[in-house]
């Protein structure tokens, strides 16, 4: 009598979902990601050493807004179907922003029209 549970794989799931959510707010968003690429080469700064990060935070993807080990890990990367989609988005149109949304939202400052000339 016994054995393995048979729910077991289910809650090895549930507790990787929660780490991507632990994690999925610690990136850039889309509109700040589109500000650092349309910036020329010369304005971008350089990687500084960080002994916190991975690879000392020199080995960085700027479109997934993720560091790596090494430079056989990032360029693994580039080669995934993620990194694809990612650099196609950014290449589109400019995405929204806070403020678009607020405005879309009727949140921002009134619109009433142009003004009208009066007649005194």
């Amino acid at each position: 009598m016994g054995g393995k549970c048979p729910h077991r794989s289910v809650k090895k799931r549930r507790y990787s979902h929660k780490q991507f959510r632990r994690t999925k707010f610690l990136v850039k968003g889309d509109d700040a990601v589109y500000d650092e690429l349309i910036k020329p080469e010369e304005q971008r700064k350089e990687l500084p050493v960080d002994e916190d990060l991975p690879g000392l935070g020199q080995y960085y993807c700027l479109h997934c807004d993720r560091y790596f080990a090494n430079v056989t890990v990032r360029d693994e990367h580039f080669k995934t179907k993620k990194h694809r989609k990612r650099v196609k988005i950014m290449m589109g149109p400019k995405p929204h922003t806070q403020l678009d949304a607020d405005l879309a939202a009727g949140m921002g400052m009134p619109d009433n029209g142009p003004k009208l000339m009066s007649m005194s």
